[in-house]
């Protein structure tokens, strides 16, 4: 009797500890935690490292040494450099992340707007890139080795290898100079203003990023539901008289989630990336833009925050896909 009571008491502790989604969150969540910390150490010193200082980089060449020497006291540059690091992290955490060189104003409130155009473009970009790569992967291996099948894996293939500036300046080539002519080049969003409520400016950046992303999770999904179709219970669906497009929706569509998942979320990633270079070529007010007009006025308290931003999203999005894949695979996730 005791050892029976013993068990049930036991048991139910050791399954709550071992669950395979409680165990990948909170391992995930404290590895991302500690990747973080060792970010901001390294762009807080990387940023130290610039020539000159924030005092420089406000005062410029009219910098004089005791404007100079009161500027840094002001910023706490004189400070040693641990301090500095602590203060900057503290004000971090608690949603004062410093104001900007440039103009003065909240880090926040610079970059605000930025992050939202961003957001929107992977957004929109992400949602309608995966649903073309997912129907064509899957029509692809349904018909392997015809000709649709071949054109799109050798389509694919070129695309690729081309840069995202490339496809842009090919896109602008035709829809806005050459060709066509019939989208702006530029996609300069008014401040202030959703980018939503001006779609004309974003077709060409979506377009972009849509044709950078498509190739990649295409070849996954195409590879993954070959395998699929391969497999002994789609065989048996057939002889059960089950059409194509049934076995696609039934029984290979469920089986390919996981893997189009961790295809998503390595978009995703891909995706914050990319952007940059497609919102410098666009002129675009997003994230990407705004980090490289921060490094070219030295605005090191806008740099330091959009590169800790950028890492906690590749952060998230690694943990989300990593969770959405464990709740698609159902062995995986049941408690061990």
């Amino acid at each position: 009797m005791t050892t029976h009571m013993s068990t049930q008491t036991v048991t139910p502790t050791a399954s709550r500890r071992s669950h395979p989604l409680r165990s990948m969150l909170l391992k995930r969540s404290a590895q991302g935690v500690v990747t973080l910390l060792v970010v901001s150490m390294l762009v807080f010193w990387a940023t130290q490292l610039l020539p000159g200082n924030a005092a420089n980089a406000v005062l410029g060449k009219s910098a004089t040494p005791a404007t100079l020497a009161a500027l840094e006291e002001h910023l706490g540059l004189s400070k040693p450099v641990i301090v500095q690091y602590w203060s900057w992290l503290s004000g971090l955490l608690t949603g004062n992340p410093g104001s900007s060189l440039i103009n003065g104003d909240p880090v926040g409130v610079v970059v605000s707007g930025r992050i939202l155009n961003s957001a929107f473009l992977l957004v929109v970009a992400g949602v309608i890139g995966t649903a073309i790569a997912v129907s064509a992967g899957m029509l692809a291996a349904s018909r392997r080795d015809r000709a649709f099948d071949h054109t799109s894996s050798i389509t694919a293939l070129v695309v690729t290898a081309l840069p995202e500036f490339v496809v842009a300046v090919v896109l602008i080539l035709i829809f806005s100079t050459q060709v066509f002519k019939i989208l702006p080049a530029t996609s300069p969003i008014n401040p202030g203003s959703p980018p939503w409520q001006q779609p004309t400016l974003l077709v060409l950046p979506i377009i972009t990023l849509i044709i950078v992303i498509v190739p990649y999770m295409f070849r996954m999904v195409r590879a993954v539901t070959i395998e699929t179709l391969e497999s002994d219970y789609v065989q048996t669906a057939r002889l059960k008289g089950l059409s194509e497009p049934e076995i696609l929706l039934r029984h290979v569509l469920p089986n390919i989630v996981p893997a189009s998942v961790q295809a998503v979320g390595l978009t995703i990633l891909y995706l914050a990336g990319g952007v940059v270079v497609v919102e410098v070529v666009f002129n675009y007010p997003g994230v990407g833009q705004g980090l490289v007009q921060a490094v070219a006025t030295r605005d090191i308290p806008v740099i330091q925050f959009l590169v800790m931003l950028l890492a906690a999203f590749y952060v998230a999005v690694n943990i989300g896909a990593d969770f959405a894949t464990l709740v698609a695979t159902p062995k995986r996730r049941v408690t061990r």
